[in-house]
């Protein structure tokens, strides 16, 4: 029987793809004005590597760069974030709340695991009202590994959970539930790639579907 869903956020609940190139195209121009930057907005490398800690982004896509340019960048990138988020400039993927809210008065425990940075993760969900639903919030900030399986290990020990599901777009997802013994969701969103959902246990095209999910899984 289901008694928890851990959620990824970015590309699962949040369309982070409202934000996500109005705040690169911020940064990057940022970069320009430092005279550190004299090329397009890697926008497609950034899709590319969607779903990795914040750290590695920013190896990928200044390699020629020193850490300490690295880390104003994510500063300063977290910031335009942030911003874009309370203006209202992004927006939650189709029927979350209603999802959150049958999870709920079904008597399922909530959590989003997320390599986002936990300032970010706490506009969105401060914006959106999403502890309203949501029992914790976890930050890979939270861990010294920058391992999802590893934040979702440390969800469960936590609260002491057996019967769970992890819900997310991209491979750290689905390994995080493998190697927690969680049911794998893949969801086939923005970011989503076809081989990596292939290794959840579901794929679902609309977050809706975990209701059916739910009540198939707790049927047996």
């Amino acid at each position: 029987m289901l008694q928890s869903f851990i959620f990824d956020m970015d590309g699962t609940l949040f369309q982070t793809d409202k934000i996500l190139e109005i705040s690169l195209e911020e940064t990057f121009n940022y970069l320009r004005s430092l005279n550190k930057w004299d090329t397009i907005t890697p926008i497609d490398k950034y899709r590319e590597i969607m779903g990795v800690p914040l750290p590695k982004v920013w190896e990928a896509l200044l390699p020629n760069h020193s850490d300490e340019v690295r880390q104003q960048t994510d500063a300063y990138f977290l910031q335009r974030l942030i911003e874009n988020i309370r203006s209202g400039k992004g927006a939650l993927y189709p029927n979350v709340k209603e999802v959150l809210e049958f999870l709920k008065e079904s008597n399922c425990s909530i959590f989003i695991a997320s390599n986002g940075l936990t300032d970010y993760l706490n506009a969105i969900v401060h914006y959106y009202n999403l502890d309203n639903w949501v029992t914790e919030t976890f930050s890979i900030q939270q861990i010294q590994t920058l391992n999802k399986s590893d934040l979702v290990k440390n969800i469960i020990e936590k609260y002491k959970i057996s019967n769970a599901a992890v819900v997310g777009d991209r491979l750290s997802d689905i390994n995080a539930a493998k190697e927690n013994d969680l049911i794998a969701i893949g969801c086939n969103f923005d970011f989503a790639k076809e081989d990596e959902l292939a290794q959840a246990v579901w794929v679902i095209d609309d977050l809706n579907e975990l209701k059916t999910i739910f009540i198939h899984q707790n049927e047996n």
